[in-house]
C-alpha cells in the first residue's frame, strides 16, 4: 500500500492524505483523523525517503568533530555520543560522525550546511572566539553548542559548570593546608579550559595567593603532554604540593609520570583531574571533578536539537549541569 493506493482508497487527492498524514495545520481535524484511521487500518508505511524529500528532512543529525586518536579511546567521549545515538534512535533518526582535519573544520561546515545533508549540528570542543558558531548563527543553521563561547547572538548550549568544577577543586586542597597548587591545562583557545584557568586564577587571589607562572602549564590534551607538564612541574624548586589537571586525557599521562618519578601521590604531591579516570590504566582511584551522567547529557543535547528543528527559539535553550568532587586517594594534607 503505497501513497497513491491510499489516495485513491479514500477518494481524496494525494496532496491532501500526505498532508494530513504529515500534520500540515490547514488540513481540517475530521480529515486528517479519517486518513490516519485508514492508513492503520490498511497497514500504510510511508516511504522514509520519500517524507524526508517532502518535508525537507533528512532525519539525520551530525557532529563535525576534529577527531584526534584518543577520542577513540576516550569513554567520555564515547558515552555521550552513546547517549545522542540512542536517543535519535528512540525517535527514527540517526547520528552521523563526520572526522575532519582541523583545517578542514570550517569548510566542512559549510558544505554540510549548503547542502543540506543534516537537520542539524551539535558542535563540540567549542572555542573561545568560534567561527563555527559564528557561522551557523548567522546563516539560522540548527545546532547546540557543546559548551559556550564568547558570542553577541543567541545560541543553544549545554555545559558542565567549569568556573564551579574548579573552585570545588581547589576549595578541597585549600582546605588541607595547599598553597603551592599547579594547573595542567589544555590549549587555551578551548573555552572550558579558559574557564577552568581563570576559576583556578580567582580562587587563588581571593585565598591571598599568587599564581606562580611556573604552575601554570596548557596546550596539553593527550597522555604524552600530560606526561612531559608533570616532569616539568617536578623539576621546579620548590615543587608544587597539589596539581590539579583540567582534562582526563591529560591527566592519565601525569599520574602516570608520578608514578614513574617513585612520588607518593597523595602523600607527596595531591592530585586531582577533571573527569572520569575509572576506565584508564591509571587506576579508580584518582580523586576527579566528576561531569555525572554522560549519556544524559548526550540525549539531552538531541532534545535540544530536535527542539530547534522545530522552530524553537535557540535563546530558551541553555543548560548548565553541575560537576561534583568524587574522592579517591590522591588527595591528603599538605
Amino acid at each position: 500500500m503505497n501513497l497513491a493506493h491510499l489516495a485513491n482508497h479514500l477518494g481524496m487527492s494525494k496532496t491532501t492524505v500526505s498532508r494530513a498524514l504529515n500534520g500540515y495545520p490547514e488540513v481540517n481535524v475530521r480529515t486528517r483523523e479519517r486518513v490516519l484511521k485508514a492508513a492503520k487500518e490498511v497497514g500504510y508505511q510511508p516511504n522514509p525517503m520519500a517524507r524526508s524529500l517532502a518535508l525537507g528532512r533528512t532525519n539525520v543529525f551530525g557532529i563535525i568533530y576534529p577527531l584526534l586518536p584518543t577520542d577513540l579511546g576516550d569513554p567520555m567521549f564515547l558515552d555521550v555520543v552513546a547517549g545522542m545515538s540512542a536517543a535519535l534512535e528512540e525517535v527514527n533518526k540517526n547520528l552521523i560522525i563526520a572526522p575532519v582535519s582541523p583545517a578542514a573544520e570550517q569548510p566542512a561546515y559549510q558544505q554540510i550546511v549548503r547542502g543540506r545533508r543534516v537537520d542539524g549540528l551539535v558542535v563540540g570542543r567549542t572555542l573561545v572566539r568560534d567561527e563555527r558558531i559564528a557561522f551557523l548563527s548567522k546563516v539560522k543553521f540548527p545546532f547546540v553548542a557543546h559548551g559556550r563561547t564568547e558570542l553577541n547572538a543567541p545560541y543553544a548550549w549545554f555545559d558542565y559548570d567549569n568556573e564551579a568544577g574548579i573552585r570545588i577543586a581547589m576549595e578541597r586542597l585549600l582546605g588541607l593546608g595547599h598553597q603551592r597548587v599547579a594547573l595542567i591545562s589544555a590549549p587555551l583557545d578551548l573555552n572550558f579550559a579558559r574557564q577552568r584557568k581563570d576559576s583556578f586564577v580567582a580562587v587563588l587571589s581571593a585565598a591571598g595567593l599568587n599564581a606562580d607562572p611556573r604552575y601554570l602549564i596548557d596546550n596539553t590534551l593527550d597522555r604524552r603532554s600530560g606526561y612531559q607538564a608533570m616532569q616539568q612541574l617536578l623539576g621546579c624548586s620548590p615543587r608544587p604540593t597539589a596539581v590539579i589537571v583540567d582534562n582526563h586525557l591529560s591527566g592519565v599521562g601525569a599520574v602516570r609520570a608520578l608514578l614513574d618519578a617513585g612520588v607518593e601521590i597523595g602523600k607527596d604531591i595531591s592530585v586531582i583531574v577533571w573527569g572520569s579516570m575509572a576506565d584508564t590504566l591509571a587506576g579508580a582511584h584518582v580523586t576527579t571533578i566528576d561531569q555525572p551522567s554522560p549519556r544524559k547529557a548526550g540525549a539531552r543535547m538531541v532534545e535540544m536539537l530536535l527542539a530547534l528543528a522545530d522552530g524553537a527559539p535557540a535563546s530558551d535553550l541553555h543548560e548548565l549541569w553541575q560537576p561534583v568532587l568524587l574522592e579517591g586517594t590522591t588527595v591528603g594534607p599538605a
